[in-house]
């Protein structure tokens, strides 16, 4: 049966080539430090790279006076976040290749070290930027295994009396706890200008999915 396997702005699962660990000295010796992967990435990304990464963390601030900053992470667990190469960050409409060469787990959230950054002043300048990978970085999953990001876009189809009928497009999905959700908008040609929100269950409301065909077909009420 079909499983989703979420990603970028969701749980992301630790990258299995990562390069070997290494880290410099903490600024906190006294919590566990997190070693990272040595980064491979050039000093920039092509123009031609810039579609297809994926969004896997936040920098939300700074921590200290060494250049260390404050990281919110989309990934689950958080600290697969430094198990990925190839970060960068968006600013200025251009891709900044960077480099996390020390980081660990602080509170609720990370705090990581920007090699070449060394003092808040520098740090204070990556406030708010999104930290993205290659979406080639990803594992392969298994047959009827998802990433969130292969589903979003894909229209919905439904059974109905007179045949497969278009629900709309996935937008983009939920986690629940219990389960995770289709947030299906409309779309040209669709039934109507609902959004849906679809249950994604096992053998139960979904029946199909077609990456290739860009459609997963529901087993779902239409005027629902």
């Amino acid at each position: 049966m079909p499983s989703v396997s979420p990603t970028g702005r969701a749980r992301v699962p630790s990258c299995p080539d990562a390069l070997p660990r290494w880290s410099r000295k903490p600024a906190r010796p006294k919590q566990p430090e997190l070693g990272l992967p040595r980064s491979v990435s050039d000093d920039s990304v092509p123009e031609d790279k810039r579609d297809g990464r994926l969004v896997i963390g936040r920098i939300t601030g700074c921590y200290g006076i060494k250049g260390w900053v404050k990281v919110h992470a989309y990934t689950e667990p958080m600290e697969n976040f430094f198990d990925y190469t190839g970060w960068t960050v968006r600013r200025r409409g251009g891709d900044e290749a960077i480099e996390f060469d020390a980081g660990r787990r602080h509170g609720k959230g990370l705090v990581a070290h920007i090699r070449g950054v060394d003092d808040r002043n520098q740090a204070e300048t990556y406030r708010g930027l999104e930290v993205s990978v290659p979406a080639g970085a990803l594992p392969e999953l298994d047959e009827g295994e998802y990433y969130w990001h292969q589903l979003e876009g894909l229209q919905v189809w439904c059974s109905s009396a007179e045949g497969l009928v278009l629900l709309g497009e996935v937008d983009y999905l939920i986690d629940t706890g219990a389960n995770d959700v289709l947030v299906v908008r409309p779309s040209e040609g669709s039934l109507d200008q609902r959004e849906r929100l679809i249950p994604w269950l096992r053998g139960q409301t979904v029946s199909r999915v077609d990456l290739d065909a860009g459609r997963i077909e529901v087993d779902w009420f239409p005027d629902e």
